[in-house]
């Protein structure tokens, strides 16, 4: 989702569907809180959806199952859940409405809800960068990577792509003018678009708080790319940092007060300030060294996932406080669900770039659905 400002994409491919692409399943099995269950009187479309989407979060097919999940999908999904061995289900739903993608989501949901007391992302959207041509483009999919949709075609280099709350708007950083780096404002609805940052110098890496009432953003206005605050509708410009350090990177706590952000100077690290202004401070990180980059705070403001490394990157998940990061897997570019569980993140593959869901408690790793080509920088509407 957020990228050094200073990183652009080489290597670009053209863009297509690469078939089949939902069925690439990577999972690395490195703990044991795994969920055996059995999936039978489902085919075709309900079968892979319901298959793929338990898969994220650590329930699997397999024997002996604790759980057993039994349905059909005969015009509408219908289906329930039943612990192995009691003969009362927990529940038992049918599903109208929408397409049978929709419905096999929405018991996904469900059924996550009952055994992972998760909150539900499988009907949530997801943004990212896509490579084509000569360029790259923002695009916008469902969280598996289904029914893309490309939102730009300026034949421009394009990065960082920021949801609003609520996904009505995305905030990204565009070279569409050539010399200048500005950052504009899309509206997911009408298709209309609007400059949000256009000032002397950079403009990049734009977020929104979680209460929708500020944005954080990189500008170089005054000299070197220090972290500035605005309104939402770019009103009201605040300088917070005033070094000639290189800043990058913000993220918002969950409640909208403090901001984390990369400061580079030599090696990079992690640094939070308030949302008010005053004195940046280090976040301590220990069990792990080199650049940290890429921080993105949990939803529900307890973690603090960032991308350690240089040209061999991993993702990390630390404590919002600061302290012991555990390293989780190869990748680069973090944000995390709603459900402050899962992950989307960046890993490169010989020389493109795909994205991954990781599943941070079991550390189950499974690609969405790819364009081919690179797609980086993802960013997950909450």
């Amino acid at each position: 989702m957020k990228i050094r400002h200073e990183i652009i994409l080489a290597g670009i491919l053209a863009l297509t569907f690469q078939a089949g692409a939902q069925d690439v399943i990577q999972i690395t099995k490195q703990t044991s809180h795994l969920i055996p269950v059995s999936i039978t009187g489902f085919s075709g479309e309900a079968e892979s959806v319901l298959k793929f989407d338990l898969s994220v979060l650590g329930i699997e097919v397999s024997e002996p199952a604790d759980y057993l999940i039994s349905g059909k999908n005969e015009g509408r999904v219908e289906g329930s859940l039943t612990q192995a061995g009691v003969p009362r289900p927990i529940f038992l739903r049918a599903y109208a409405g929408g397409n049978t993608r929709s419905q096999a989501h929405a018991f996904a949901n469900d059924i996550i809800k009952e055994l992972r007391q998760s909150s539900p992302i499988f009907q949530t959207k997801i943004a990212f960068r896509v490579s084509r041509g000569g360029s790259t483009e923002i695009c916008v999919s469902d969280f598996d990577g289904n029914n893309p949709v490309v939102l730009t075609h300026d034949n421009a280099l394009v990065e960082a792509p920021s949801w609003f709350p609520g996904g009505h708007a995305l905030l990204y950083t565009s070279w569409m003018t050539r010399n200048t780096v500005q950052i504009f404002e899309h509206n997911l609805a009408t298709g209309a678009r609007k400059l949000f940052a256009g000032y002397p110098g950079l403009n990049c890496s734009a977020e929104i708080s979680p209460d929708g009432r500020k944005a954080a953003m990189i500008l170089s206005k005054s000299g070197s790319p220090n972290l500035y605050v605005c309104d939402s509708d770019g009103g009201h410009l605040k300088q917070l940092t005033h070094t000639r350090e290189e800043d990058s990177c913000p993220c918002w706590s969950s409640d909208s007060r403090e901001i984390c952000f990369v400061c580079r100077s030599g090696r990079a690290v992690l640094q939070k300030i308030s949302a008010d202004g005053g004195t940046p401070v280090p976040v301590h990180v220990s069990g792990v060294y080199g650049n940290l980059t890429a921080p993105d705070w949990s939803p529900d403001g307890s973690k603090i996932a960032f991308t350690i490394g240089s040209g061999n990157f991993s993702i990390c998940v630390m404590p919002a406080g600061g302290g012991e990061a555990e390293k989780l897997v190869a990748g680069e570019d973090p944000c995390w669900a709603p459900n402050s569980r899962t992950i989307i993140f960046t890993q490169r593959r010989n020389d493109r770039r795909v994205l991954c869901l990781l599943d941070v408690p079991t550390k189950h790793v499974k690609d969405i659905r790819q364009l081919s080509g690179s797609c980086s920088e993802p960013s997950w509407a909450r």
